[in-house]
């Protein structure tokens, strides 16, 4: 089962929208949608969804009103034309806010960070959302495609300036995407940028030299203003 995912936005567009962008990805399911706050309310009491995402600025109920009486904490991501919420957003278990037009891009965004937000013990978690996995991962744009990698599948990152060259368990990957822009967007208790042109998984570090780290039977150089950042991780794990 993929995570159970319910749209609801009063604009038939946004929702459309949203289905559209849903269907491209196999891990999430589309349980319901709606167009009506009220009818909205009454699908998700007898659904139980995973992730709602959900308008906040809608006739005779808000976004907010609806959450209420819910009666169950589904991770909620907010989709709205107007950034003045997003304060308020945050008295409810958000993942995040989403502000339209909201792209694609942006979209796969938020939920690589559903995974961020899990509990970690999934016997602790309620049955109805017991299907969101604890494993990360992303999608990369390659070629035409958007691809699913899990980060511990990730051995390091090497810029090709408006690229990224993805080193993984299954190959190399090339993604149109710069290198600064996914040291952000990397975990970074699991990641760490080592050089200009390099990112590197503490996971799979194997040995590590004045000059280099070897990661398999590669070694990725140390540049030597990353070196005081990667000393200071090394000492913080003993």
């Amino acid at each position: 089962m993929g995570i159970r995912c319910f749209v609801l936005d009063d604009e038939p567009l946004a929702t459309d929208l949203m289905q559209d962008y849903i269907s491209r990805l196999p891990d999430l399911e589309l349980v319901g949608i709606s167009n009506s706050p009220t009818q909205g309310l009454q699908m998700l009491q007898q659904l139980q969804a995973d992730v709602i995402f959900l308008d906040i600025q809608m006739p005779r109920l808000t976004g907010f009103d609806l959450l209420r009486p819910l009666g169950y904490r589904p991770k909620v991501i907010f989709t709205t034309a107007f950034r003045e919420y997003a304060l308020d957003s945050y008295e409810f278990d958000v993942v995040d806010f989403l502000v339209k037009p909201i792209s694609f891009e942006r979209f796969l965004q938020s939920v690589g960070k559903i995974y961020r937000f899990s509990p970690s013990n999934a016997a602790q978690q309620e049955p109805a959302q017991v299907t969101i996995s604890a494993r990360e991962y992303q999608y990369f744009k390659v070629d035409k495609e958007m691809v699913k990698i899990f980060l511990d599948d990730i051995f390091w990152v090497e810029s090709l300036k408006d690229y990224v060259r993805l080193h993984t368990r299954s190959g190399a990957l090339v993604s149109y995407l710069r290198i600064s822009y996914l040291e952000e967007k990397l975990p970074h208790d699991r990641f760490i940028r080592i050089h200009k042109s390099f990112i590197i998984s503490l996971d799979h570090i194997q040995a590590i030299s004045a000059n280099y780290v070897r990661i398999g039977n590669e070694e990725v150089p140390i540049g030597r203003n990353y070196k005081a950042g990667l000393d200071k991780i090394l000492q913080n794990s003993h």
